[in-house]
């Protein structure tokens, strides 16, 4: 591609209101427009990554035995009726009416399509499993569309479902599409973590996120060093065990105009952990009081999967009162076990003594034991993690960390095959629920990961898998013959031996030229100036140069494999039919197999570049920035 033919709007200056390096980027390299709030075009040079990125994850699907179809986007909301979805799935949901007044979805995921789908044409158990996934357009109508395709209303998703006999045949499926989603962001240069997460508006038993790390990540993840990570919605965490303490009776005290913990805790001269914090909540027309320790906040996705509900609403002041007989600020269980389902956290330990609201103005109860006080009411992880809490698994102390969200699996089992009836025959005859799993892939939200992680003070710094072009020529003086005719050699040759490659042959200043480069962010960039051609400079023939590189790489790979936990030797190995008199593999030892992870061979650079354009083509005066 020559870059004066290019439609590359480069700008200079960040744009108003971009918050987050990755849109800045997109926007300043001339990957992406704004039409509307959370609505974008992708410009020729975004959609070039966006597109191998897409074709990663095509060929790791292909790979892991799916195929790929695709659903309408528009869908009846008959099906969503079906699942309770339509009613459940809040305002994030496009909804849409036709001429007579239908309506319909603009679908966000696409499960009961697909499950519609194989209703009606999965009949037995030979015809399972089966994995389909798609990449489309999808849709959601954020409150706050923000970080530009990192929280946008349309973007492009991978979504895949499979389809299963027994929780036997899926969890084997579930397994290779999590090493399948992970070979994906590997190919992609990404560092992420798999995290234990919430199922949200899509539901399931057992789900994991794929997460970037990054410091601008939405998301916060908790991890230790045994291997145990989850996001802050569905992290959970060990607590010491403490002493029982003398049983004491039952007091109230006047608590005057004292309505938050704080003010309780200071009045009482307490601890803010010895109180009980109670919050009303609906789930539908059901009330429920949920109990937490008062140095912890409530987990409201916690909440919502102990009540099945996606969206509990915390009661009024007014409905506090009519519910409890005291006024908001002063609520407590005592007492209200059998009028509202009480529910506590599971890190409230019996054999102590706490302080909680008395359900009357201006009073609260000292001296209250769960055993005594409390008793037979439900237990549940309501509360939510913090840094330096304990491990569930190894009991170390956690580490908060932030991320962002490019992929999302679950086990779904039985939510929407059994509510929209798809169903097989055994191999005795019998009927039975397809059991069901649902894995997501965020495309365009995978680019903008790319460049969180991977840019430095002037731009993007693509991986050589996803960049937009392989190699960037860039002329110093295209108005100098020799300049010209040595850069556009270079480029047919490229171009002949199908190297992704543009060709700055605008009419424009050096440093401009440079500026547009840095942030474009191809891989390799060759600077052709009159000086480097004049003095006869050869990068290709620099052994010295070369050798110094070859090492850098050497000890940059090792880095890699070690930061990935892998035991591996570094070997001396045959070039085939890459060529090249010296190269190296990396292996990683194992017993049973033999995986040539990475080789990295003395080729590259200029002698790769001798290699493609031919032994007689060594044009002087490359000069690499």
């Amino acid at each position: 591609m020559r870059q004066s033919q290019a439609f590359i709007p480069t700008l200079k200056e960040d744009p108003a209101d971009a918050e987050l390096i990755s849109h800045k980027l997109m926007v300043r390299a001339g990957m992406l427009r704004k039409l509307a709030a959370g609505i974008y075009t992708i410009l020729p040079l975004g959609w070039r990554v966006t597109r191998k990125v897409a074709q990663i994850v095509r060929e790791e699907m292909d790979r892991a035995g799916c195929q790929e179809l695709l659903l309408p986007i528009l869908m009846p909301a008959e099906l969503w009726k079906e699942t309770g979805r339509w009613e459940k799935y809040g305002k994030e949901l496009f909804r849409q009416k036709d001429r007579h007044d239908r309506e319909y979805v603009l679908g966000p995921t696409h499960e009961e399509a697909i499950t519609d789908l194989v209703r009606n044409h999965i009949r037995s158990y030979r015809d399972l499993p089966l994995n389909l996934y798609q990449i489309q357009t999808k849709f959601r109508d954020e409150i706050r569309p923000r970080f530009g395709v990192m929280r946008a209303r349309e973007f492009l998703m991978k979504d895949g479902y499979s389809f299963h006999t027994d929780e036997a045949q899926l969890a084997e499926a579930y397994d290779r599409m999590r090493e399948a989603y992970a070979a994906v962001f590997r190919r992609c240069g990404l560092e992420f973590v798999i995290v234990e997460a919430d199922s949200g508006a899509i539901g399931g038993d057992v789900n994991h996120e794929f997460m970037v790390t990054a410091d601008s990540g939405e998301s916060l993840i908790f991890s230790s060093q045994c291997g145990y990570a989850a996001t802050s919605e569905s992290a959970k965490f060990k607590i010491a065990s403490l002493a029982a303490e003398p049983v004491a009776a039952l007091e109230t005290r006047s608590t005057p105009s004292r309505k938050t913990v704080e003010e309780v805790a200071s009045f009482l001269s307490v601890e803010p952990a010895r109180l009980l914090k109670s919050l009303v909540f609906f789930a539908g027309d059901e009330a429920i009081l949920a109990v937490i320790p008062g140095d912890r906040e409530l987990n409201e996705a916690k909440l919502s999967r102990v009540l099945g509900h996606p969206a509990p609403r915390l009661a009024t002041g007014e409905e506090i009162e009519r519910l409890t007989g005291g006024p908001l600020g002063f609520t407590g269980p005592v007492g209200l076990t059998g009028k509202l389902r009480t529910i506590l956290d599971v890190c409230i330990q019996e054999g102590r003594n706490f302080v909680t609201g008395g359900n009357a103005r201006d009073v609260h109860l000292v001296n209250v034991r769960v055993e005594r006080d409390i008793p037979a009411v439900e237990r549940a992880d309501l509360a939510t993690a913090r840094e330096g809490d304990l491990c569930p698994r190894c009991g170390d102390r956690m580490r908060l960390g932030r991320g962002i969200e490019v992929g999302h699996i679950f086990k779904l089992g039985l939510k929407y095959s059994q509510a929209m009836g798809a169903r097989y025959l055994d191999a005795e005859g019998t009927e039975r629920i397809i059991v069901m799993g649902t894995y997501g892939i965020g495309i365009t939200r995978t680019v903008a990961a790319v460049i969180e992680q991977l840019h430095d003070a002037n731009g993007i710094v693509w991986p050589h898998s996803i960049a937009p072009y392989h190699v960037h020529i860039v002329p110093v003086n295209m108005n100098h013959d020799p300049t010209r005719e040595a850069a556009e050699a270079l480029y047919a040759r490229l171009v002949a031996s199908g190297v992704e490659v543009i060709l700055d042959d605008r009419d424009e200043r050096p440093g401009a030229k440079f500026k547009d480069a840095d942030l474009i962010g191809v891989p390799l960039r060759v600077t052709i100036g009159e000086k480097g051609l004049k003095d006869g400079y050869s990068f290709h023939t620099d052994e010295a140069q070369l050798a110094e590189a070859y090492d850098r790489m050497r000890e940059a790979y090792a880095a890699v494999f070690r930061r990935c936990g892998l035991e591996f030797v570094i070997v001396e190995a045959d070039s085939g039919a890459i060529g090249g008199d010296v190269n190296h593999e990396f292996m990683v030892t194992a017993q049973t197999s033999r995986q040539d992870f990475a080789s990295d061979r003395a080729n590259s650079c200029g002698l790769s570049f001798q290699r493609i354009c031919g032994e007689a083509f060594t044009p002087p005066g490359w000069n690499f920035r």
